[in-house]
């Protein structure tokens, strides 16, 4: 060959070899390989599953276990076609068009990145590679849990009206009648944790605060009498504790591992209140009588004061000196008043109105009860605690559980200390107390009936104690554990 074709066929083949080293360039990646255990079902947990779950199946379709993804909906077409993206009605749901997506319904849209992951998931055949050791046997309303152990009981609460007592228990609440403590109903929802419960005020709604550990948060708004789920709010990537009502009804509160306190509407699962300046887990939460404040108490042990209308942290209700308080806190309730007192305002704050006057039993880790007002009167002193208006006497161990009685003029507290509990009723003003009889094991909560007269309290044992609260006498008690077998059912009836 001759130099110019020799040279002339060096230069095709290097102008071949460029280009083929540019097409290949421009083909991408094929996408990593998606997990649906670790990244698909996160969002379907965080996103999806409040509204399409056993107990509130939304549009027919269930989104909880893996096999009922490839279902279809009422509109009868399959939710996932595994390997055809294209073919999955999913898909076309969560997807934004101008910025709106038909779903999550009445939520902000999937990201671009989340609904990438699902359509990835949906290409590479949408296989299930959950563990075995994660998958446990189906839990619903259709197949509520079966107890090997009776429940460690976490929280308890009446009625306004004195007919039932809800009682935590695993994947579920167990609601009871008041009257003669048989089981009502079983409400079984997605949480595997129950960790707090509490009646509206108008009795007509149950909210329950849970999650599963390390995966979801979730706040449950149930319509008790008829069973009904009306709102599931998942929330965060953890359990949700310490849940309470507005006076009005319409915002329910509750605290957070995130270190946040957090508020919802009730009837459509929004949130409408986000606080940041706790330091650790956020345990308890109750509103000041008016609906205007929200406070809240934490491990990082402190009494912390939320203006709900602007979501504005306004005041540490306790001493922020190191060492004020001697443990993380657990549990806070707020006084009944007959009369609505109004508070005076620091003389350094003119023009400021008055408040509604309230007062606070908070208790924790170090076993101590004490009662402060919410408002802080006097200007604030570097070490002060002027909000404290007296202690009591330290009960052994710590104190999960506090209920004040519907006057105000008595509280009841729950602790334990090395696999025993104790149930104490304090006087409000006086002090004195009545150490409640035939407390079995450790005691972690407790309510007020609403006639006054009666407390409940539960722990670790499952067992639900029945105690006249002005003796301390047990009256009654009974195990917090559904029957699950036939024979179990007929002698339980």
């Amino acid at each position: 060959m001759t130099l110019p074709r020799a040279l002339l066929a060096l230069g095709v083949a290097v102008a071949a070899t460029a280009v083929g080293v540019s097409q290949d360039a421009k083909q991408p990646d094929p996408p990593a390989k998606v997990s649906y255990y670790k990244d698909v079902r996160p969002v379907f947990a965080q996103h999806c599953n409040g509204c399409h779950q056993p107990a509130k199946a939304q549009g027919g379709y269930v989104m909880t276990a893996h096999a009922d993804l490839f279902k279809a909906g009422e509109r009868e077409k399959p939710g996932v076609v595994a390997g055809d993206a294209a073919k999955s009605y999913l898909l076309e749901l969560v997807r934004a068009h101008d910025g709106k997506a038909e779903m999550p319904k009445g939520r902000d849209p999937l990201s671009p990145a989340q609904v990438k992951l699902i359509a990835d998931w949906i290409a590479q055949g949408a296989t299930d590679d959950t563990p075995a050791s994660a998958k446990g046997a189906v839990v619903d309303m259709a197949h509520p849990p079966a107890y090997a152990a009776p429940p460690v009981v976490t929280s308890l609460a009446f009625d306004p009206a004195g007919e039932f007592l809800a009682v935590s228990g695993y994947h579920e609440v167990l609601l009871y009648s008041a009257k003669d403590d048989k089981l009502v109903s079983r409400l079984v929802g997605m949480s595997e944790r129950v960790n707090a419960v509490a009646f509206s005020p108008s009795g007509e709604r149950l909210a329950v605060a849970g999650g599963a550990p390390g995966r979801f948060g979730e706040i449950q708004i149930w319509n008790h009498k008829r069973d009904d789920l009306v709102v599931s709010a998942p929330v965060t990537f953890d359990t949700v504790y310490g849940v309470s009502w507005s006076p009005d009804g319409k915002t329910v509160a509750f605290g957070c591992i995130d270190n946040t306190v957090r508020a919802i509407d009730p009837t459509t699962g929004r949130q409408k209140l986000q606080m940041g300046t706790h330091t650790d887990w956020v345990l308890g939460t109750v509103f000041s009588q008016d609906g205007e404040h929200l406070v809240s108490v934490s491990r990082d042990m402190s009494m912390r004061l939320t203006e709900v209308p602007t979501q504005r942290f306004i005041d540490n209700v306790t001493s922020i000196t190191p060492g004020g308080l001697r443990g993380g806190l657990m549990a806070v309730d707020r006084r009944p008043m007959k009369e609505k007192k109004m508070q005076k305002v620091p003389e350094d704050t003119p023009g400021v109105p008055p408040k509604a006057y309230d007062e606070l039993i908070i208790a924790g880790a170090d076993g101590t009860p004490r009662l402060y007002k919410m408002h802080r009167e006097v200007k604030r002193q570097i070490g002060d605690d002027a909000n404290k208006l007296r202690e009591y006497e330290k009960m052994p161990g710590r104190i999960s559980g506090l209920a004040f009685n519907p006057d105000g003029k008595f509280f009841a507290a729950a602790s334990s200390l090395d696999g025993k509990g104790e149930v104490r009723v304090y006087e409000t003003d006086a002090g004195k107390k009545v150490v409640c009889e035939g407390v079995t094991g450790p005691a972690y909560a407790v309510a007020w009936h609403p006639d006054g007269k009666t407390i409940a309290s539960a722990g670790f044992d499952g067992t639900v104690w029945l105690h006249d609260a002005a003796s301390g006498k047990l009256t009654r008690s009974f195990v917090a554990r559904p029957a699950t077998t036939p024979a179990a059912k007929a002698a339980a009836n």
